[in-house]
This record gives structure tokens, C-alpha cells and sequence, in this order.
């Protein structure tokens, strides 16, 4: 059902492949659909002119995204597209021999599968769902044919992976020369951008395999953000009681990469 590199982050027994579910009207919910519900729309879709927004959501159906569900494994072909409504997935990569770590995250402002627009049908990244939500989701053949009818939607996806590719290299940066306690604010203020709410679920082991440390690194930079009541944890919840205060503990590459997606392909989070 799924390779091994997804059994480091989610439990083995907790892997599960997403499925379809039957698709309900989308075109008329997204027609009648409240400001509440247009927030949460997958900002990559909303860019759209009516034209391509109508052809795309056609081709469309929703899918559930469970919690630990394997979207993409590396190296293999692609056979779905994605577009998150809710939720949030975690692409990583890893050496065959060690752990894998977490290079970006998606929620609504972003998609899964935009190599296609490139023409490359695989991914080296692995992508599991680490907080559940819904999506919408197309066939990538289909999708890949589509896409060239629809050229506005061509060129977001394109600048979309122009801010992936910032967003690795920053990583690679940030790795090397931020402070764990720095890093963590940062991935924490990433959750709390794509999970709309102040309380998510993420273990100390979670965080460690997500930033490339060890458990107890993760566990003294949380004891700090709480000292300092940022964040309180209990029990791999994370309730986050200050976000002005999170921000100033993340170092500068979170308010970059929100930058970079803004002049890119306006406000996303």
C-alpha cells in the first residue's frame, strides 16, 4: 500500500491511500458558498479567471485527506493532482538509509502534483497528510491535457513551483545556519497559517523526524516557547497562545517565504 519512507513520520498501522469519495455538486456549492467557505478555497483556483475556474472545477471531484494518508510516494508516477481546501500535507525527502526531512508543507495556497506543469509525471518528495482535511482532486493524465487549455492556470502553477524551489533552497539555508529553537517557531507558524485554528497535533518525535533532529532537541526548544508562553503542549497538542509571539521567535525565513508567495501569486495564508 505504501514504501517504507512514510512508516518514519506517520506509524506503519496509520498509512493509509487516499480514495475517492462520491463527488457532490462542486460547481454549485462554489456558487452559493459563504465568505467562510470562499477563505478556506484553495488559493491557486481562486487566481483563475470563470472561464478556466469553470473547466477546471469539471474536472474535478472531492477526496478526503485522512490523517497519515500517503498522497505521492518518490519516484513514482503521479496519478492525481490535488488541490487542498482544508488541511495540511508534508512533502519530505530522505537518503535511502536515514530518516526523511521535511523540505515544505501545502494547504490551500498550494497543490500537490505541479511538476506536471513541466511535464515531469514523477516527484522525488514524499507526501503524507499530517493534519486531515479535504481536497479537490483531478486525474493527472487529464489534468496534463487540461492544463494546456488553461493558460493563466499554467502560468500560476509555474510561479507556484518558482516558490517551491525558494522555499527549498531557503530550507537548505536554514538548516544549516538557524537555531532549533528559531526552526521550530517557523514550522509551527507554518501549521498554524494552514490549520486555521490554535490547536493542532504534533509530537516532539513528529517535529524531530519534520526537522532533521533529535527528540530531545525538539523537546527543549518547545520547553522554551512555553516558558516564555508562546505555546503551550500537552500530550502532542500544541495550543498556540501567542501568535505575535511566535512570529518573533521564528527566524526571518518564514516572513520571506510568505513574501516570496505574495509577490508570486498574491496573498496566500
Amino acid at each position: 500500500m505504501t514504501t517504507s519512507h512514510g512508516s518514519r513520520i506517520c506509524k506503519r498501522d496509520r498509512i493509509r491511500v487516499i480514495h475517492g469519495t462520491p463527488i457532490f455538486n462542486i460547481l454549485q456549492d462554489i456558487a452559493v458558498s459563504s465568505p467562510k467557505k470562499t477563505k478556506t478555497f484553495n488559493k491557486i483556483i481562486m487566481g483563475l479567471p470563470h472561464v478556466e475556474h469553470h473547466r477546471l472545477l469539471e474536472s474535478l471531484e472531492q477526496v478526503d485527506l485522512p490523517l497519515c494518508s500517503v498522497i505521492s510516494n518518490p519516484g513514482q508516477m503521479l496519478a492525481y493532482v490535488y488541490f487542498p481546501l482544508s488541511g495540511l500535507v508534508s512533502l519530505s525527502i530522505s537518503a535511502r538509509t536515514e530518516k526523511p526531512v521535511e523540505t515544505s508543507q501545502i494547504g490551500v495556497e498550494g497543490m500537490i502534483g505541479a511538476t506536471l506543469s513541466l511535464g515531469v509525471q514523477t516527484t522525488p518528495l514524499l507526501a503524507i497528510v499530517h493534519e486531515e482535511g479535504i481536497a479537490l482532486r483531478a486525474d493527472a493524465s487529464i489534468f496534463q491535457h487540461e492544463l494546456m487549455q488553461m493558460p493563466v492556470l499554467h502560468n500560476r502553477i509555474n510561479h507556484y513551483l518558482y516558490v517551491q524551489m525558494t522555499q527549498l533552497a531557503r530550507t537548505v539555508s536554514c538548516i544549516h545556519f538557524h537555531e532549533i529553537e528559531l526552526r521550530l517557531a517557523k514550522r509551527l507558524l507554518m501549521s498554524h497559517d494552514r490549520s486555521h485554528t490554535d490547536y493542532f497535533s504534533l509530537t516532539h518525535q513528529v517535529l524531530a523526524d519534520m526537522l532533521g533532529v533529535q527528540r530531545s532537541a525538539v523537546s527543549i526548544a518547545a520547553a522554551s516557547l512555553q516558558q516564555k508562553n508562546i505555546i503551550h503542549y500537552s500530550r502532542g497538542t500544541i495550543h498556540v497562545l501567542s501568535r505575535t509571539g511566535l512570529e518573533a521567535a521564528s527566524c526571518a525565513c518564514y516572513r520571506t517565504s510568505i513574501l516570496d508567495y505574495q509577490q508570486q501569486l498574491g496573498s496566500g495564508h
